[in-house]
């Protein structure tokens, strides 16, 4: 559930208006989305917030938006008060610090500029127990959001003394970001409107890099997410059953963060085997693929090199991503850092929380990937479906977008 509040213009009544609104709104949140818009006393916002979380037991992420409605800024830092003893374990796109209840997220040197009207998202995790109501009272750079306790907020930079992210661990580095429209200069950008015949070409080839089977990959003018043209993959079952569409570009520059984005349509559900629908060759890893696919019918991600898989195949692991939908256009958005191991996959602009990397081991998420500590460099970009045993599909594929800043679904 989404909802804005808004506080009543009278000053004698602002604040327990909006206490009393907020207090409503929040009993009903437990793992929804709330979005809160403070006013301060000259009628004027201070910043907006947009607060969405994915909670389960013990356990919850949460995506958040700053907008900064006053003057323009080169760093910024959000802070709140957790009410019933959350905790944060881990967070990216911000240096996220807590001290008792008290919570501080800060600018990163990529994130932190914000003119006025513009906006900078960021993630955590963390854990809860007995209720998990979101935070009500925001503040941006020390000025309450709902103004009134200092005037407007004024340019800042990160706060003294905190540390910046190295390679070696810690806050992750960009994995989410302020997506950018279309493909915003992406070195992939395809619709495959540029297709004129039946099999791939130009820009796109057909590849079987490990062995190849009965499936198939052509252009289909009948079924699309926009345009005319999509490609269409008929994945066949069996082990060793591969057959993708390549780009032919050069993607070995992308970074330091690869952000992708595919338009998918599908037409089986993700069956109990190991499966693959996305590679991305490691030249860090002898070449070998990044895999995301699914297995025990959810979303994951798999190392060719060890087998290992994002996140842990374990009951609690496989609860933690998400089936893919059937029979619609679906949007997978996809972030892989190249300085550090920290991963992010959205499922319709929402994050999967099974499937985020950020450097310290999480049990049933990324423990066993994390065994590798080299940060991955793909160098590749493949769209198609890979079998290792049972399970066949019918996949389109379309809208396709790979580049070093993040992309819009």
């Amino acid at each position: 559930m989404t909802r804005t509040v808004r506080p009543p213009g009278r000053r004698g009544l602002r604040v327990a208006a909006l206490l009393a609104v907020v207090g409503t709104v929040l009993a009903c949140l437990a793992g929804y989305g709330v979005r809160g818009t403070a006013r301060a006393a000259d009628g004027g916002a201070v910043c907006r917030v947009a607060w969405t979380a994915d909670q389960w037991p013990g356990g919850f992420t949460a995506q958040v938006s700053v907008t900064n409605l006053g003057p323009a800024v080169s760093g910024w830092e959000l802070g709140w008060t957790f009410g019933a003893g959350q905790r944060v374990t881990s967070a990216w796109n911000a240096r996220v610090s807590q001290s008792g209840a008290a919570v501080t997220a800060g600018s990163l040197d990529y994130n932190g500029t914000l003119a006025t009207g513009a906006a900078a998202s960021f993630g955590f995790q963390g854990t809860w127990s007995g209720a998990n109501p979101a935070p009500a009272d925001f503040t941006f750079n020390g000025v309450s959001c709902a103004g009134g306790s200092g005037g407007s907020p004024t340019p800042s930079g990160p706060p003294p003394g905190s540390p910046s992210p190295t390679p070696s661990g810690g806050t992750p580095t960009p994995s989410g970001g302020t997506p950018t429209p279309g493909c915003g200069g992406a070195v992939v950008c395809s619709g495959f409107e540029d297709q004129t015949g039946s099999a791939p070409s130009g820009d796109w080839t057909v590849a079987a890099p490990d062995c190849a089977g009965s499936g198939k990959a052509t252009v289909d003018t009948s079924v699309a997410h926009s345009g005319s043209r999509s490609v269409r993959v008929d994945g066949a079952a069996g082990y060793c059953n591969h057959v993708f569409v390549a780009t032919t570009k050069d993607v070995s520059a992308v970074g330091p963060v690869v952000y992708g984005r595919v338009w998918v349509r599908h037409t089986t559900p993700l069956p109990a085997a190991h499966i693959a629908m996305l590679t991305l060759a490691d030249a860090r890893d002898g070449g070998r693929d990044l895999r995301m696919g699914g297995q025990n019918g959810a979303l994951q991600w798999n190392r060719q090199s060890d087998d290992a898989t994002l996140p842990a195949q374990s009951p609690a692991g496989v609860a933690l991503s998400t089936p893919l939908p059937t029979g619609r256009w679906v949007c997978l958005r996809f972030a892989v850092d190249t300085t550090r191991q920290s991963m992010d996959t959205w499922l319709d602009d929402q994050q999967i929380a099974g499937l985020h990397v950020d450097g310290s081991p999480t049990q049933d998420v990324d423990a066993q990937w994390l065994s590798r500590t080299t940060a991955p460099r793909p160098t590749t970009f493949r769209l198609g479906w890979e079998s290792y045993g049972t399970g066949d599909d019918t996949l389109w594929y379309d809208d396709v977008a790979l580049g070093s800043t993040p992309q819009s679904c």
